[in-house]
């Protein structure tokens, strides 16, 4: 008993030292944007119900920032226009808040039963570790909806298709009828030939933009064929903080950026994406599945801003899943460990703001695109877990990891073997548009 005790009581000291050095490392690091895009929603929002005016015709003062989202995505915001602007910010951030830790439990907790960790300890640790990510912490304080569409997206993928729930799909079409760009988990389900879920999800978001249309006739005649087209409201395509392949592109040559080069990046890169995606799924990994195509969406995305990437979280928590199944004192879990203290000491170092002026020449090339870079190389190198099975039996959690597949003499092997695949055999587990 005294054994537990005292280990319970260095990990609250563990816990709250580790609080105080995140807290500190907000204090300089952190920039303060002061809700600026939920002040755009807000805005726009009072501007259309107490003002009579038109949503898409809202601009901030002083800027080219507008609503930009579809019409079902202000239906959803539409209470927003009722509150005071500080209960506005604090539905915003506990919003934020409790589904990315909903989030990262789901994906965490079955690691650290198969580890022996801790739970409360994990989590706790983790959700520090999340504070500092520099997407995770610009999607607070610019008051972004990022991490409600990843939860929607996340309930499907890690709760109701794993179980053959009939409602699987739901939360992706209304996460697309919300920000059309969550739409690539759509192709995701049909690529990976989930008929009835795609087929859900397209009803949903179909369902979703038509009770829009019926409510705010004017409104979706104006965002479908005029606001969906004005680019010139998202914002500068060369800006450093567009960390997508459409950005790499553009600030090559920030006056005529070539759409031909941008394309066949993309076409290469939805390639990758298919064979991986589909290897994931025939191997039960949907975890993997939907940290592939989070990934994915944020390079092909034309206009991906630094607070998009929290679409990244779930591929960094299964680095350290695939680290932690890896044999002990492995130059594969090395390499693994490695990978992902690497890239979440990149992503929340806010390197790429170092060339925020000027990103020309080589340096300014790889500086200036270093989380693309991160993005490509989780695509690329992500493991995919073999025979995953159902996470912590009975917990109803993601799929979870087998054994480790035998490391090679060579270089650590990070892409393991995909059995499923191989052997043609098919396991499941169970039955552009942005504001800031």
């Amino acid at each position: 008993m005294a054994q537990g005790a005292k280990r319970t009581a260095g990990q609250v000291v563990g816990v709250v030292a580790l609080a105080v050095a995140v807290t500190a490392f907000l204090a300089v690091a952190a920039v303060r944007h002061g809700f600026f895009d939920l002040k755009v929603y807000y805005g726009a929002l009072t501007f259309w119900v107490h003002d009579g005016g038109e949503i898409y015709d809202y601009l901030k003062f002083g800027t080219q920032y507008g609503f930009t989202y579809p019409p079902f995505a202000a239906l959803v915001m539409l209470p927003m226009a009722y509150l005071p602007w500080p209960a506005a910010i604090t539905v915003s951030v506990a919003a934020s808040v409790v589904v990315g830790t909903v989030l990262i439990w789901w994906l965490l907790d079955p690691v650290s039963r198969r580890a022996g960790w801790t739970r409360w300890f994990a989590l706790a640790v983790a959700l520090c570790l999340a504070a500092a990510f520099e997407p995770m912490r610009e999607t607070i304080n610019f008051g972004q909806v990022n991490m409600l569409l990843l939860f929607l997206v996340a309930v499907d993928l890690l709760r109701l298709l794993p179980a053959g729930n009939r409602w699987a799909g739901v939360g992706i079409g209304l996460a697309t009828a919300i920000k059309l760009t969550p739409g690539v988990f759509i192709i995701y389900l049909l690529i990976t030939r989930r008929w009835r879920a795609a087929v859900t999800s397209m009803a949903a978001a179909a369902a979703a933009t038509l009770l829009a249309a019926a409510l705010f006739p004017d409104s979706s005649r104006e965002f479908w064929t005029s606001a969906l087209w004005n680019t010139g409201r998202v914002g500068e395509l060369a800006f450093v903080s567009n960390q997508s392949l459409r950005g790499v592109v553009a600030r090559l040559h920030p006056d005529h950026p070539s759409t031909l080069a941008w394309l066949a990046l993309v076409l290469a890169t939805l390639a990758v994406w298919a064979w991986r995606s589909r290897a994931a799924v025939a191997a039960g990994d949907e975890a993997t599945g939907l940290a592939l195509t989070g990934v994915v969406m944020c390079l092909v995305s034309p206009v991906t801003w630094v607070h998009h990437l929290v679409w990244l979280i779930p591929a960094l928590i299964l680095l350290v899943d695939n680290a932690v199944a890896a044999p002990a004192r492995s130059r594969r879990r090395r390499a693994l460990v490695a990978f992902v203290v690497v890239a979440y000491g990149l992503l929340i170092s806010r390197i790429v703001w170092a060339w925020e002026r000027d990103f020309s020449g080589v340096d300014g090339f790889l500086g200036s695109n270093t989380y693309v870079w991160i993005s490509l190389a989780l695509l690329v190198l992500l493991p995919i877990r073999g025979h995953a099975t159902r996470a912590g039996a009975g917990s109803g959690g993601p799929a979870g990891p087998a054994a480790s597949a035998t490391e090679p003499t060579g270089v650590p092997q990070l892409v393991e073997v995909d059995r499923g695949a191989a052997t043609g055999e098919r396991h499941r587990v169970g039955a552009p548009l942005t504001v800031g």
